[in-house]
């Protein structure tokens, strides 16, 4: 089987995004955004999906960090949609649960082609490194619709903010990391497509 790869360009007036996506063999994980916290979150995510990849986006307007957020979701959902071909011997679904100190957190995907996510975090700071919190739900969900990844993340304790996220996105990659993996050479659905 050929390494799925994809690479994705999304140019608008307020950002300029470019992902490149290996999902099918470990190497660098390069990550370059204005935002600080959504470098660190970005490149766990990536590292634990055991992929090659790199994002790099710009942001040509400053307003704050919406636009780069929302764009670097969309870009990077719609790059790992096309990598992940007609999905043709998927195992499809997948789950982890993840502690870093205080926190434990869910993620359950299932890579059904209907973007659908369920975000359920309680954080108690506003920002971090740069990022508005309010973002995270956000980028999981705008994430999940580009994808078509079905996407649940579930707090199930903890308070640091930082323990959290750290522990969301080193779900949501080992997740994306076992779903992707070709296991059989049938579509995994009764439909017989994804």
């Amino acid at each position: 089987m050929s390494s799925r790869v994809a690479r994705y360009v999304r140019e608008t007036r307020e950002t300029r995004v470019e992902v490149e996506l290996n999902i099918d063999e470990k190497g660098e994980v390069r990550v370059e955004t204005p935002i600080r916290f959504l470098n660190h979150m970005l490149a766990t995510m990536l590292y634990y999906m055991n992929s090659t990849s790199t994002v790099i986006a710009e942001d040509r307007q400053g307003y704050d960090d919406h636009h780069v957020v929302e764009d670097v979701a969309i870009a990077l959902g719609e790059a790992f949609r096309e990598a992940l071909g007609d999905k043709r011997g998927i195992r499809r679904f997948a789950n982890a649960v993840i502690p870093m100190d205080d926190a434990l957190v869910l993620v359950a995907v299932d890579i059904s082609g209907r973007g659908v996510s369920n975000v359920e975090l309680r954080l108690r700071r506003s920002e971090i490194g740069g990022l508005s919190t309010e973002n995270i739900p956000h980028f999981l969900q705008t994430f999940s619709y580009h994808s078509g990844v079905n996407l649940h993340v579930i707090q199930l304790r903890g308070s640091n903010t930082h323990h959290i996220l750290e522990a969301a996105f080193k779900a949501l990659g080992i997740s994306l990391y076992e779903a992707s993996r070709v296991v059989s050479r049938e579509v995994p659905s009764l439909k017989g497509i994804l």
